[in-house]
Parts: structure tokens; sequence; C-alpha cells
């Protein structure tokens, strides 16, 4: 990728690009078109460049991925997430002091759905057989694409806020969710489900579909709130296809100024030289045949403070550094697992955007998506299952959530819709 350089667009070729470049977005789904033209200014061309740099970083080896991301392994010391203010003597915690204990319920009751089964789920990076070296981390490389499909610079890989007063209200800005969620007056260190893995079509560019644990702490109506966030996405605007894709987020502020997803600003800190977060999930289940899922492990180190995650096999992945946050500094009063839709009311209808595998959870193990084994982190850094959970959809019709439990699975839930039908119009 070119960059403008130190003279402010003196090349006329450069000025032909900016007022040219247009934004094209490559997706697996033949009914949706993604392009769009726009003319883009050499000011803000430059600015966009001056970013891409920042967050860019110089990598050591470059891994070209078969869906056509560019995985840059930059030396793990050089990541995007020390560059924040509050990081600057930041020393990257190797690893935690402790994992969550697990707590082997015993249970009777019903065994897990008939046929289910667990099935490996890499990333589609690692096809062509290279891997990062160690000491380095893989970091998805951003593009000028990227920014322009972003309704601004500001708001590139950024959430809009999503809240405006408790959990029953948690409806805003188009976001429509079917959760499960603990209750508040606990203090809850963290977090863990296998989530099933699915490819839902969505209907407009700036929308998008995710499945996902959000650890919560903070006044919903208010600037305060704190997350952090993990789950899998596909979000067309983001990263220009329609592929599920491993994400993370965190704000400490209410999604107004802080965080983002990934490691498209500075804060979570990775430490894993194998998974790459933003990079796409493969295999991805499919309707009444095989079923893949990920488990999500998010937690507080007791000793140091920060936040880690672990994914599938107790793979850890990072960490949020305690120091970004003000209530999760100390600990979490809420957990959410479930998914979220934008829905745009495009040319006022609802949108057809689907959330999970796009069917309702009435159809049950192998059409409708799922999160399994729901548990939390206790005050003792004890895993265990979650038994009194509540379950929330702004509307029925479009998305909705049915919980149960079972032998195998504990807690459970199956979720999502295909959005826009007659009973959703």
């Amino acid at each position: 990728m070119g960059t403008a350089g130190g003279s402010r667009c003196s090349d006329p070729r450069l000025l032909v690009v900016a007022f040219f470049l247009a934004v094209l977005v490559h997706t697996a789904s033949a009914a949706l078109n993604y392009t769009r033209y726009r003319p883009v200014s050499s000011l803000r061309l430059e600015r966009i460049q001056r970013h891409l740099r920042k967050i860019n970083k110089p990598p050591l080896l470059t891994i070209e991925s078969p869906d056509g991301d560019v995985i840059d392994c930059v030396h793990k010391r050089k990541q995007p997430a020390l560059d924040h203010p509050l990081l600057k003597d930041h020393k990257i915690q190797r690893a935690p002091t402790e994992m969550p204990r697990g707590k082997k319920e015993e249970v009777e009751g019903e065994r897990s759905p008939e046929g289910a089964q667990e099935m490996m789920v890499t990333q589609m990076w690692h096809r062509n057989g290279t891997l990062c070296p160690k000491g380095t981390i893989p970091i998805r490389r951003s593009s000028v694409h990227d920014v322009l499909r972003a309704k601004s610079l500001f708001h590139f890989g950024k959430k809009h806020p999503r809240r405006t007063d408790t959990p029953d209200v948690v409806s805003g800005n188009g976001h429509e969710h079917a959760i499960a969620y603990t209750g508040t007056t606990e203090e809850v260190y963290g977090a863990k489900a296998t989530i099933n893995v699915w490819d839902p079509s969505i209907q407009v560019v700036n929308e998008f579909s995710l499945s996902q644990i959000w650890i919560l702490s903070g006044s919903f109506d208010g600037t305060d709130l704190n997350s952090i966030e993990a789950g899998w996405q596909v979000s067309p605007e983001l990263y220009g296809d329609s592929r599920p894709r491993l994400f993370t987020y965190w704000t400490s502020d209410s999604y107004q100024a802080t965080g983002c997803y990934n490691l498209l600003c500075a804060g979570f800190i990775q430490t894993n030289s194998r998974i790459a977060i933003g990079a796409a999930i493969s295999p991805v289940s499919s309707y009444a045949s095989n079923q893949y899922d990920v488990t999500i492990l998010i937690w507080k180190d007791p000793k140091v403070g920060n936040w880690w995650m672990s994914f599938g096999d107790n793979t850890l992945v990072g960490y949020w550094p305690a120091e970004l946050f003000t209530h999760l500094a100390d600990h979490a009063t809420m957990v959410e697992w479930g998914g979220e839709v934008v829905n745009t009311r495009t040319n006022g209808e609802h949108t057809s955007t689907q959330m999970g595998s796009g069917h309702f959870p009435g159809d049950g193990f192998g059409k409708a998506s799922y999160f399994r084994n729901l548990e939390i982190v206790d005050t003792d850094n004890s895993l265990s299952g979650v038994h009194n959970i509540q379950t929330l959809a702004e509307n029925t019709n479009c998305y909705d959530i049915k919980s149960s439990y079972s032998g195998d699975w504990g807690t459970y839930f199956y979720y999502g819709g295909p959005g826009r039908n007659p009973l959703c119009p």
C-alpha cells in the first residue's frame, strides 16, 4: 500500500486516486452489492494513510490468507496496545497467574441434543501452512477500503452506543438482541460459553450480526459503562465480506470514545502467535448437517487484575489490562450471552439480516444456533454453571431465545431468527 508521504498531494496521480478511490467490497454473498463509489479528498486520504501507518505495525513476516486477508506477524512488544497512554510503562504479562478452577457438577437430567458433537474450528489463514514465528503476534492488516466503509475515521472499528437504560431496554440505534443475562447483585469475575458458529446473511453493508459474551459493570443509563466482549461476528462494513470472524471489543465509557474492535486501537494485549483476532473462522455450521462451535472464556486474573481471554481448548489469546477500566478494574456486575443485529429499516421495513443461523430457536439442534455450558467465574476464581438466568428479546417475531438445561450442556439456549418475515414487517 502506498502512502502520501510528507508532501500534501503534489503528485497529480495521487489526486486522481484520491478523487476516484472507491469502496470495493468483495463478498461471498452474491445477493448483496457492497460496492459504493464516492469521491475522497486528498486531505482525507492522507489522514487515513497516517492512521493506517499507526495501527499497521511493521511486520517481521507477512502471510496471505486464502480469503484475501493479509496477516502481519508483528513483534509482540510493537503491537498497537502499547501505544495507549495508560500502558506506556506496562510490562506484558506472559500468562495469567491462575486459570479458573472448573467445577464438575453431578447432575441428573436429559443428555445433550441428539446428534450434538464438538468439531474443531480453525482460522482460514492457517490453510497455507505458514504460522507467525515465536515472539510475534498475527494482526489482520487494515486497508484504505476498510476505513472508507466506515461512517468516518473516528467511527472506524467502533460500535455505536447501544443502551439507553437498564437491561430491560437494551435496544437503541437500531440494535436488537436475543440474550440471556445474570442479575446485577453479585460480584462476577468472568464468564464462559461454547458458541455455535454460523454465517448469517446481512442485508445492508452497515448492518452486522454477532454472537458474543458481554462482561459488564457500571451504569446502563450513563456514560461510565465498562464492557468486555468477545465472540464471532459477520460485519461487511468492518471486514468487507460475509464471513464469520473471531472478534473482541472493549469500552470504559459506554461506547462513546474509548475502545474498539480487535486490535484497531490501543488496548487489548495479545500474547498468542496462532490466533488472529478479526480473522475468519472455518468451517461453519450448516443446516441439518455438521455443527461447529467455539468456546470462549474471559476471566479476571485474581492476583494481577488483568482480564484474560482463552479460545477453544484453553488457548490463551491475550488480555485487557486493568488500567483500561474504572468499574471493571474491580469486578463485573452482569454477564450477557447471546446475539445482536443492527436493523436499519431500509425502505421502511425491518431488515432481513439474520441472527445466528437465521432460524428461530424452536427449530432446535442442527437448525437453530445455540450457546451451551454457560458458566461464570466467582470470587474464588472458580467456574460454576449458571442456573438463574433471565432472557430477553425485544421483538420475538423477528428474533427469539429459548433457554433450557441438560446434563451435558448445562444451562443452554437456542436463539436467533430471520429478521423480516410476515410477522416481522
